[in-house]
């Protein structure tokens, strides 16, 4: 991970900081309706994994959209990705809104991610080459509630994990998170590793906003074990060790800053696959070297906010990266534990909002 805290635009993150905190919220209409599925016809466990999935979250047949390209590649390239969506701009309903990606691999196009070259088309604007900024999206803690129709892109999260079981697994920990509003904490990392641990600097200014409505914690530590009510995790380092060795709730979301988290195979660092094998629902790590910009990366803050008021973990995760196009992320996008619920003041205020679709339905918790 290279140092280039200097570089950062302090005053830029301060404001956002203190802007992030104070704004509202409305509800989002990315769905089960307006989610695609987009399957490799080539992948065997695509395919298993898209229709899994299907079942699971009520998806309409429309919405399964067939692809074709190289199985069990770690990357393609730009051609084969122009290739590959002009495929998919034949083939996606008007109405769709975001993207889930039905393979394990691959997770990267050229210089980004495979999540963000779905999302925002291949751009090397979203690259960088050394200690340098990316073009930011304006999706970043919006108040939209239609991705597509309001900022004309689709955000995208992959289904991946250490094995197709895995995947189902992660599945199904999503489906049931849906309205159960779970009393868990957020664990906030401070770590001896001064280069990943930048996100540091927001712990404070966190815990100040949520701490009447979550519990939070501030850990000057490496590592967290034996927790059994892990809501939110996150740490800066190359390998968090025992993560494990905690229960992470139904649509839980963890990750941890550094280099290349996002390339999920044979990585060199810890990837971020780490996370979903041990139960956690959703996360984010970079495929190609980011250099510690906290832009590139999850902003704890933001992400908890929308999370917390009722929005998908897919649309609460990218609304939570300013630079998200070296970035990957992995987890069941439509999990929704705080949905129905709106964040006003530090209180959560109920709502009378019916499930959209029997999933929810079956899955809800009117407590």
């Amino acid at each position: 991970m290279k140092n280039c805290v200097s570089m950062l635009n302090k005053k830029t993150v301060c404001i956002v900081l203190f802007y992030l905190f104070l704004t509202s919220y409305s509800y989002a209409e990315v769905s089960h309706n307006t989610l695609a599925v987009l399957v490799n016809i080539n992948d065997p466990e695509s395919l298993e994994i898209a229709r899994y999935y299907q079942q699971a979250r009520n998806i309409p047949e429309q919405n399964i959209i067939f692809l074709s390209f190289r199985r069990d590649a770690k990357s393609l390239s730009k051609v084969e990705f122009e290739i590959v969506e002009a495929q998919l701009y034949k083939k996606v309903p008007a109405d769709i809104q975001a993207y889930v990606l039905a393979w394990r691999k691959p997770w990267r196009v050229d210089c980004m991610s495979i999540t963000s070259a779905f999302s925002l088309g291949f751009d090397k604007g979203y690259c960088a080459k050394g200690c340098k900024t990316t073009r930011s999206v304006a999706y970043y803690n919006s108040f939209g509630d239609s991705p597509f129709n309001d900022f004309e892109i689709r955000p995208s999260m992959m289904l991946s994990a250490n094995s197709v079981q895995g995947v189902k697994e992660l599945i199904d920990r999503g489906v049931s998170s849906d309205y159960t509003r779970p009393e868990g904490s957020a664990y906030l990392l401070s770590t001896s590793d001064k280069q990943r641990n930048v996100r540091a600097r927001m712990f404070a200014k966190i815990k100040s906003a949520f701490s009447e409505l979550i519990n939070v914690n501030i850990d000057n530590s490496n590592t967290l074990k034996n927790k059994t009510d892990v809501m939110f995790y996150f740490t800066g380092l190359a390998k968090v060790n025992k993560v494990n060795q905690n229960k992470y709730l139904p649509g839980a979301i963890a990750d941890h800053l550094t280099s290349v988290g996002g390339k999920l195979f044979n990585s060199s660092q810890m990837s971020i696959l780490k996370w979903i094998d041990a139960g956690v629902t959703g996360t984010y790590g970079t495929v190609v070297e980011p250099c510690n910009f906290v832009e590139k990366f999850s902003n704890p803050g933001v992400l908890m906010k929308h999370y917390l008021s009722g929005s998908t973990l897919l649309e609460a995760y990218w609304k939570s990266v300013k630079m998200p196009g070296q970035g990957v992320f992995v987890g069941e996008p439509l999990a929704s534990p705080y949905k129905g619920c709106t964040l006003s003041s530090k209180t959560f205020q109920y709502i009378d909002k019916l499930p959209e679709n029997y999933i929810e339905r079956q899955s809800r918790n009117c407590s």
